[in-house]
């Protein structure tokens, strides 16, 4: 048996190119490389002590059984809590459900929803996985691509004119994977005034980083407009905004009939998230944010580092970002340019591939997020490591040579 054996759905996705540089950098590293990644969308905090301790006390009371598909009443009731009062979103019991993870409850949605000839709209720069999600469910990926000038933000004329008879759905990601972009209240109200005109097309709240901003405010499609509710997914978890990435847990709330058809791939599928992590997920949700206080100021303290570093190249530019914890930085001037060994940057993925051969420092090459020539640099890090990984890829961006031109041949 070979490849010959695969479903031809497997020709329309890739691997996930964040996941895949994570794998290359756990292989370098038991090669004996000393590689730092600021490829990975993972906070360095510890999960808090509160949520460790819930999960044990569940270990010990031996909550360790299957419990109902789309979550447990208790971890219901917290994510009903939470959308009322942080979103202003009222939800019934069978309007939410909980899954392992963000990603399995967009994918699940898609998948329910999508058939051959629909179509996505997908604002670019974008998370990942959205397009092969949508290809694996048969649907188009519409990308819209977004500018750097605009702030990275769809403009509300862009999508009017992107819609068409067959959209199905639009996913808007905020704050935003990878550019950290965050729509504001009027940005938000610009764009549902337009899917007010359009009753035929789901709208998809991608709010997974909603707790990581730098002063700035919130905005989810449902609260501004509430009108929209009955045909929004507002999709959120742990995972971001606890660091509770490897708990696998997210959740989201929707209309009902949507929530069952999740519910129903579920019960195929993974059936129920981990009780312990469902747990430790409603301790999450009741037990306070003043922790993340401490945790923005030191975003804060590792953005600006990763800025300055950007200021000190000749190579890159960036705008600060407003949310999440990566910086989306240009690195245009460095095509052309010559490696120390004499090789050509001729893409933004040639660029990543130096700094991580040269500088040991793993980033994303933005043609993974549909937008080219940048790269994603993650900045949850420890600051001292962050540090060494900027000055490390400021001395492989100054060993960057421009070509000596060619001499005529007479």
């Amino acid at each position: 048996m070979n490849a010959t054996a695969l479903s031809p759905r497997m020709s329309r996705v890739r691997p996930s190119p964040t996941a895949e540089i994570s794998d290359k950098v756990r292989a370098l590293t038991e090669a004996g490389r000393t590689i730092t990644n600021l490829g990975e969308g993972e906070l360095d905090f510890d999960t808090p002590d509160h949520v460790k301790k819930a999960a044990i006390s569940a270990i010990k009371k031996g909550d360790t059984k299957y419990t109902a598909v789309a979550g447990t009443a208790a971890l219901k009731e917290a994510i009903i809590a939470k959308f009322a009062a942080e979103n202003d979103l009222a939800y019934q019991p069978s309007e939410v459900i909980a899954g392992a993870g963000a990603k399995q409850l967009i994918f699940n949605a898609l998948l329910a929803t999508v058939a051959a000839g629909d179509e996505v709209i997908i604002p670019a720069p974008y998370w990942v996985s959205y397009p092969d999600m949508v290809a694996l469910a048969e649907g188009k990926a519409r990308i819209l691509p977004c500018r750097a000038e605009d702030g990275w933000k769809l403009r509300p004329a862009d999508l009017a004119a992107a819609i068409t008879p067959q959209t199905r759905w639009l996913i808007l990601n905020s704050p935003g994977n990878p550019t950290g972009v965050v729509y504001s209240p009027e940005d938000m109200r610009g764009l549902t005034d337009v899917l007010m005109s359009h009753p035929h097309v789901l709208v998809m709240a991608d709010d997974i980083y909603e707790h990581l901003r730098f002063g700035v405010p919130f905005a989810t499609p449902a609260a501004i407009e509430p009108r929209l509710k009955a045909r929004t997914l507002t999709v959120n978890g742990v995972s971001k905004s606890y660091s509770m990435t490897g708990w696998r847990i997210g959740y989201a709330g929707g209309p009902a009939w949507l929530i069952a058809a999740m519910q129903t791939l579920q019960s195929q599928s993974t059936s129920n998230a981990c009780s312990i992590s469902q747990a430790a997920a409603v301790a999450a949700l009741k037990g306070g944010r003043t922790f993340m206080d401490q945790w923005q100021e030191r975003l804060v303290e590792r953005r600006a580092i990763v800025m300055e570093m950007i200021r000190n190249t000749d190579v890159l530019t960036c705008a600060s970002p407003d949310g999440a914890f990566y910086a989306f930085a240009n690195c245009a001037a460095a095509l052309g340019l010559a490696t120390p060994a004499g090789k050509m940057i001729a893409s933004d993925l040639d660029f990543a591939t130096y700094l991580l051969e040269e500088a040991g420092v793993a980033v994303v090459h933005g043609a993974a997020f549909g937008a080219s020539p940048y790269i994603r640099i993650a900045y949850a890090l420890d600051n001292a490591v962050l540090k060494d990984a900027c000055h490390r890829v400021e001395d492989a961006c100054r060993r960057l040579t421009r070509p000596a031109a060619r001499k005529a041949v007479a």
